[in-house]
């Protein structure tokens, strides 16, 4: 849907060695541009969901439950996959040393260097079934107490870089509330929409350089494809999830045409990344890219999931690592890694 792919860990690089000469480069939907700057990105905060959370959610939550986090750190550490998610490639990709501590891990003070991980699983832009976790209205209000409170400053939000993270929960709360097909076009302006003014109060906050993911092809979710044995993404929902990123398209122009900043805003494609790696075109090849490693045996169970006497009432495959999704909705390690290697392979024009 997109003209060309964000390669994101080339613009990365670039961005970094730029800093040599004063200009820092800027990607939006696949075109290069370049703006005077002189700032560096020393420090990441993260807004979003279980895409980008790396352990702010209760632990009550399956990302803190066996066998979440198999693959690394080799027990559940409150990551919604086998290993490392989106946050960490991303961290790594724009040079730090690592991932940011969680805003749960705010009194750790000496570990406030690399910035913070505000994302909370199940969330969305408005009120989710997960009624008590922070909406991302309410994640940025957290940020913007701890600069009060002098944990973070000014400084430190205009040399830094944010992750924002939308995979799809105030969609999943729209059909579970049977919201109507008609009303479908409404609900996604509505999101993104009040994504856009949550990309614009960051922005106001100071941070330079904001990236926002386009919305992955929910179709292809295991959630969704389990009706045809795991065999086809459902193209109706993904139809969709392109109106989505059409209209995010549309606001982050929006936003960068207002910015008196060169284009702030890029828009990290995740919907052409998953689709070439489920159709085996990202050089990574899983057997049936659509089949999870780890599911419920049955619709009334996920991965994790046990009866009131312990017992498992899921399947976990042998070697997560070959898989590309973990449960039925978020990719594995692996998954993320070979996502990440279609975004880096990518070719830009310039």
């Amino acid at each position: 849907m997109y003209v060309q792919k964000l390669d994101l860990f080339s613009v990365l690089c670039c961005f970094l060695l730029s800093m040599l000469s004063g200009q820092q480069v800027v990607v939006v939907r696949g075109r290069v541009l370049v703006a005077n700057s002189n700032s560096h990105p020393s420090k990441l905060f993260v807004f979003g969901d279980s895409y980008s959370d790396t352990g702010n959610t209760d632990k009550t939550q399956s990302a803190w439950e066996y066998p979440y986090g198999i693959t690394f750190p080799g027990k559940p550490a409150g990551r919604f996959s086998s290993g490392r998610v989106l946050t960490d490639f991303f961290a790594k990709s724009i040079g730090l040393k690592r991932t940011p501590i969680t805003y749960r891990q705010r009194n750790e003070t000496s570990l406030l260097t690399y910035g913070m991980n505000f994302a909370y699983g199940g969330t969305g832009v408005f009120e989710t079934l997960l009624k008590s976790g922070p909406n991302m209205t309410t994640q940025i209000g957290f940020l913007q107490n701890l600069i009060r409170d002098n944990v973070f400053t000014s400084a430190d939000l205009e040399s830094s870089m944010t992750l924002v993270t939308l995979a799809g929960n105030d969609y999943s709360t729209y059909i579970v509330r049977n919201g109507s097909a008609q009303g479908w076009k409404p609900c996604i302006t509505a999101v993104v929409n009040q994504l856009a003014i949550n990309l614009r109060r960051i922005h106001g906050m100071g941070v330079k350089k904001i990236v926002v993911n386009a919305l992955q092809p929910l179709g292809c979710a295991p959630s969704n494809t389990a009706k045809s044995s795991f065999q086809q993404c459902n193209e109706t929902e993904n139809s969709l999830v392109v109106f989505h990123n059409l209209l995010l398209q549309q606001a982050v122009t929006k936003l960068n045409s207002e910015a008196k900043d060169s284009n702030p805003f890029v828009i990290l494609d995740l919907y052409d990344s998953f689709l070439s790696v489920i159709k085996n075109k990202g050089g990574t090849h899983f057997e049936n890219p659509l089949k999870p490693c780890c599911f419920g045996i049955s619709s009334k169970y996920n991965c994790g999931s046990v009866d009131e006497n312990g017992a498992k009432k899921y399947t976990v495959c042998e070697d997560p690592e070959s898989a590309f999704f973990w449960d039925g909705v978020h990719p594995t390690q692996a998954g993320w890694t070979a996502v990440y290697s279609v975004l880096r392979s990518t070719d830009l024009q310039h």
